[in-house]
């Protein structure tokens, strides 16, 4: 336990106090962070739009830049992981539940309630899919890209431990190591117990509604604890083995099924109409792709609302994952160059982000256009796909494997967090003690099960819109501190 810095204890210490207070006041709870998420996106929801905006547009330029060739570590390191592994444990960390719960489920909702097109009309149904994409597309990659580059740079490259403050040291040298670094610190944990425990809510609800399609067990929030409380033990069983043996066989497994379910509903579903709509969604995104980075809309209230239920929520989300992913993805990608680094995390997981909406919510969407499955968007969130596979032919086929999946990619997530947790609270340790580990995968799933009951989903989404704001403040700080070190070290070489 020597290792173990006071970010460790002062954060445990908070984590302790807010599961305690979701625990005994669970209402009070929920009405506390709704008042601070009302706050936040009527007066800073263009702060959430333009910073991601402006990580894609940086994260491009460096790719193209004279910088790109820089390696992340010495000049002659060679990559720890092959490519397939590689992108098989970003991917798992960065996306993980997510697309699963979302990826039937956001373009039935955007069909259902569109913000600009009439309901449930073939209009609707295209701009569904291309405002799925755009919401886990490039922008959310390029948070990710951002955080991991910089946090992988300084640590291969400057042998700076491994931690976020770390990441400014060229802007705020040796006050990194003070009290300015420990607070730095301290916000990167909570955005990232936040973060992650919004994925976990996900994951147990989309568990829960997958297993009552194919059985009698309730849909109930005593159910989705149950789930929690196991998944917890089988995380903490990965983490224990180590990012060698667990994560790394475990985020294989996840490509595997991950693309097995993709194929079956490729080929089983509708094929036509799917490869049809996936050029036109990949034309369509690309194409609105500047005007909707930058698209507030003050002037319609009903679109700007949209936008605060949608896309503020997933930037914040996707921000309040940053810390754990960015510095998951870190770990991995020693010995990668600059260039390779970014076109693999920025560019190859948005391609996969289009197939994977344009089969599931393509399919989705098909059913209710042909009136196959006309109450499908009427289903609970969690609930949309398994509704999806229950038209199809071996639709119980696809749940059981569905489920699975979830439950791989809930138990990956969970795993790399407690690993990034302790690398995080015990000075960038690349092999933090298992007793941290373990104490902050209880945490994670002591605050999704707190913020399951205060609020359900809605109190996910106001935990992450409310626990990303100041961290928007350290990455655009990010941005500069590198910047500063790739001339310094640029010259040098």
């Amino acid at each position: 336990m020597n290792k173990v810095s006071n970010v460790f204890w002062i954060s445990l210490f908070i984590s302790i106090v807010f599961v305690a207070w979701g625990a005994l006041a669970p209402e009070n709870l929920d009405n506390v962070f709704s008042s601070i998420q009302t706050f936040l996106t009527d007066k800073f929801n263009w702060l959430y739009i333009f910073s991601v905006t402006i990580f894609l547009v940086y994260s491009i330029y460096l790719m193209f830049s004279k910088y790109g060739k820089m390696k992340l570590g010495k000049p002659d390191e060679k990559p720890e992981y092959s490519r397939i592994s590689w992108f098989a444990m970003l991917f798992s960390a960065g996306m993980g539940i997510g697309i699963i719960f979302w990826g039937a489920a956001e373009p039935l909702v955007h069909f259902a309630t569109p913000p600009e097109a009439d309901p449930e009309t073939k209009e609707a149904a295209t701009k569904a899919l291309r405002y799925s994409v755009y919401h886990w597309g490039l922008q959310t990659w390029a948070i990710y890209t951002v955080i991991a580059l910089a946090i992988a740079y300084f640590k291969f490259r400057r042998e700076v431990p491994g931690v976020i403050s770390g990441t400014l040291q060229p802007l705020l040298g040796d006050r990194v190591n003070g009290a300015i670094g420990k607070v730095i610190d301290i916000i990167a944990v909570f955005a990232t117990i936040f973060g992650v425990a919004t994925s976990l809510g996900l994951g147990a609800s989309q568990i829960n509604g997958g297993l009552a399609f194919i059985s009698d067990i309730e849909n109930s929030m005593s159910t989705k604890f149950i789930i929690i409380g196991i998944v917890t033990v089988l995380f903490l069983i990965s983490a224990w083995s180590g990012i060698n043996r667990g994560i790394k066989y475990l985020s294989n497994l996840n490509i595997i099924l991950a693309v097995a379910l993709l194929l079956f509903i490729l080929i089983v579903g509708p094929t036509v109409f799917i490869l049809k709509n996936l050029g036109s969604t990949f034309l369509s995104y690309v194409t609105h792709l500047p005007t909707d980075s930058i698209r507030v809309s003050p002037e319609d209230p009903e679109f700007a609302q949209w936008v605060k239920d949608w896309t503020v929520f997933y930037w914040a989300w996707f921000i309040a994952w940053s810390p754990f992913v960015g510095a998951f993805i870190a770990r991995v990608s020693r010995g990668r160059s600059i260039r390779e680094f970014i076109f693999g995390v920025l560019f190859v997981p948005t391609l996969f982000c289009i197939l994977w909406f344009a089969v599931f919510g393509g399919g989705s969407l098909f059913q209710e256009l042909q009136g196959i499955n006309t109450g499908l968007s009427d289903l609970a969130k969690e609930e949309a796909m398994f509704g999806m596979f229950s038209s199809l032919p071996f639709g119980t086929v696809a749940t059981i494997l569905a489920v699975l999946l979830i439950s791989t990619f809930f138990i990956t997530s969970a795993d790399s967090a407690t690993f990034v947790l302790g690398m995080q609270t015990t000075n960038g340790s690349l092999n933090p003690p298992n007793v941290v580990k373990m104490t902050w995968g209880v945490i994670l799933a002591a605050t999704a099960s707190v913020l399951l009951a205060s609020g359900g989903l809605g109190a996910l989404q106001t935990a992450s819109i409310a626990s990303a704001f100041p961290f928007i403040f350290i990455l655009l700080t990010m941005i500069v501190s590198l910047t500063k070190a790739l001339r310094e070290d640029y010259r040098e070489e």
